[in-house]
């Protein structure tokens, strides 16, 4: 496994979009008038995912001139290296945690040019109903990946599980500070999370794995607060450095903030993602 993969989030708590429209390879965007084409780099994912991005679409041709298609993918390895070697347009797929992971990691110079939704994470049971029924020496199982680790072992601090060292950029399972109940932390990548919970007391699942499980988000037994500090995990629509000025580009991003997408998104996840561009993170 690559030292990109395991700075996968996802999520990530990711945004994972499929079937919208054919796949394209090795597109440009074009500039002129009523044949705009702009090329997005996603992620193969749910039809909730899809009909938010149908919508975008419309607006996006029916405002704007612009034709969205889509190139699929099923690596979070691959996104940013096709819009790095000019082979997509944008993509959206990250959250800004991972996109500085990435950078950090390859050297790229992609940038975010907007906002687009916080899906919390979740930690999930099979066991038990509420946190507070774990028990000594139970195992919940984390993504192992920077990003998703850390952002999991929040979770877990605040759901009163653990504590952590203050001052962190990111945090580990070395980072525990207390463990009143002896929990064993099990790092595991984070498309095997929602697999475990047939054989450990609790797993914390980004939104995009917990979809592709059918886990029941409403049966989740904690929820990932909304906070200045979550600011991080935004999933945003990333272009090249040197294209991020480019009107077409962001023209994309108008058609995503819309009354029309926060619409399309409260339809279909019904309050489990929400509009990042409009959200408080103030608190």
């Amino acid at each position: 496994m690559s030292k990109l993969t395991n700075w996968v989030i996802g999520g990530v708590a990711v945004i994972a979009i499929g079937g919208i429209a054919y796949a394209t390879f090795g597109h440009k965007s074009t500039e002129k008038s009523n044949n705009k084409i702009v090329t997005v780099g996603i992620m193969s994912g749910s039809k909730q995912d899809t009909d938010i991005w149908n919508s975008v679409s419309k607006t996006a041709k029916n405002k704007y001139g612009i034709t969205l298609k889509f190139k699929q993918f099923s690596d979070y390895n691959q996104p940013n290296k096709a819009l790095a070697a000019g082979d997509i347009d944008i993509n959206a797929f990250q959250h800004y945690a991972f996109l500085a992971a990435s950078n950090k990691a390859t050297g790229d110079k992609i940038v975010a040019i907007g906002d687009t939704v916080i899906s919390p994470i979740r930690l999930y049971s099979n066991t038990y109903k509420k946190v507070s029924e774990y028990k000594t020496g139970d195992t919940i199982v984390v993504p192992n990946d920077t990003s998703n680790e850390s952002r999991s072992l929040y979770v877990l601090k605040a759901a009163g599980l653990i504590d952590l060292k203050s001052g962190l950029t990111t945090a580990t399972v070395k980072d525990i500070t207390k463990n009143p109940k002896s929990l064993k932390i099990k790092e595991l990548a984070a498309d095997q999370t929602a697999r475990s919970l047939t054989d450990v007391q609790g797993a914390v699942v980004n939104g995009t794995y917990a979809d592709t499980a059918g886990l029941d988000y409403k049966k989740a037994i904690f929820v990932e607060p909304i906070n200045k500090n979550s600011h991080q995990w935004v999933n945003i629509i990333a272009a090249k450095s040197s294209n991020k000025n480019k009107q077409v580009l962001k023209d994309v991003v108008k058609s995503y903030h819309t009354q029309a997408t926060k619409n399309a998104i409260n339809k279909a996840y019904d309050g489990v993602e929400l509009a990042a561009w409009d959200t408080d993170f103030s608190k």
